[in-house]
């Protein structure tokens, strides 16, 4: 029935068939977004908050009752420091964790990189065609019974400067 109304293109203008057919969906456009828990923190800033504001809090408990405030409130602020900046601040699209990581590689590990030669991992597919090379030519390299004459030294210079 569908390749009948597919050849006769009156009957799907008149009927408007492929209109009703097709069905309408909203599809999300910014995937890579958190959802927002509350307001506007995300479930992550959420714990992060939690989890921070818990250890100000037990500083602050420990050590409001024993002593001054000018013994308990740079601790506690310095751990509101720290949480704010792991839950909120963000350096060239990174979050502050990310970021610090990639600080702390780029501080540990060498600059440069250095070629070194047969320490990668070799990949070998079972799909491939196998290759046969000829281990005749690399054997007798150096075997040769004769001695390299001044000819032979020029053709080689030759090929070795055309292919530069």
């Amino acid at each position: 029935m569908y390749q009948t109304l597919l050849k006769n293109k009156n009957y799907a203008k008149i009927t408007g068939y492929f209109r009703t057919q097709i069905m309408q969906f909203k599809i999300p456009q910014d995937v890579q977004r958190e959802d927002h828990i509350v307001g506007p923190l995300t479930l992550k800033q959420l714990i992060i908050c939690g989890v921070g504001g818990a250890i100000g809090y037990s500083i602050y408990i420990t050590l409001g009752k024993q002593y001054f405030m000018e013994i308990w409130l740079p601790p506690v602020i310095f751990v509101a420091g720290i949480t704010i900046a792991f839950a909120f601040v963000k350096i060239h699209n990174l979050s502050f964790f990310k970021y610090l990581l990639m600080l702390i590689l780029h501080f540990f590990l060498p600059r440069q990189k250095k070629w070194q030669k047969q320490t990668g991992d070799i990949f070998i597919s079972a799909f491939a065609p196998e290759i046969k090379t000829k281990k005749n030519n690399f054997e007798n390299i150096g075997k040769t019974s004769r001695k390299p004459t001044s000819a032979d030294i020029e053709n080689l210079s030759k090929l070795i400067d055309s292919h530069t």
